[in-house]
């Protein structure tokens, strides 16, 4: 198997030991993402709802640099800090994913980067039957 780093400007640079996203051919695995400007810099929306909208431009943007849209997801991973946040995180996921939806898990965490509400990992796939 090969992979290679997937990075676009478009959205939030790694701030640590990892890639925006790592292309294997055919997943493409997008690191959490979380709900920053990329021309910014700065933390987005001060609810769960206004992050999730922010945090799907980002993955819209590193999905965009490697030719796959969101109906190219076929896992995500939504980790919220507090599950009070679910029905608002919940509705904007359904209006930007599409049925069939992607599986998905949803946890509650202690603690998030930048102390956000919410962060979002996806696994994008160039081959679906």
């Amino acid at each position: 198997m090969s992979k290679r780093e997937i990075s676009t400007p478009a959205a939030p640079a790694s701030i640590g030991p990892y890639s925006q996203a790592i292309d294997t051919g055919s997943l493409v695995f997008l690191s959490g993402q979380i709900p920053i400007d990329a021309a910014t810099g700065k933390v987005v929306g001060d609810d769960a709802a206004a992050q999730t909208r922010q945090i799907f431009r980002n993955i819209r943007a590193v999905l965009a640099a490697v030719g796959l849209e969101p109906d190219d997801i076929v896992k995500s991973t939504v980790f919220l800090k507090d599950m009070e946040d679910f029905a608002a995180m919940n509705e904007v996921y359904a209006q930007e994913l599409q049925a069939p939806h992607p599986a998905r898990s949803a946890v509650q965490v202690a603690r998030l980067p930048k102390d956000v509400l919410v962060e979002i990992e996806v696994i994008a796939s160039r081959v679906c039957p």
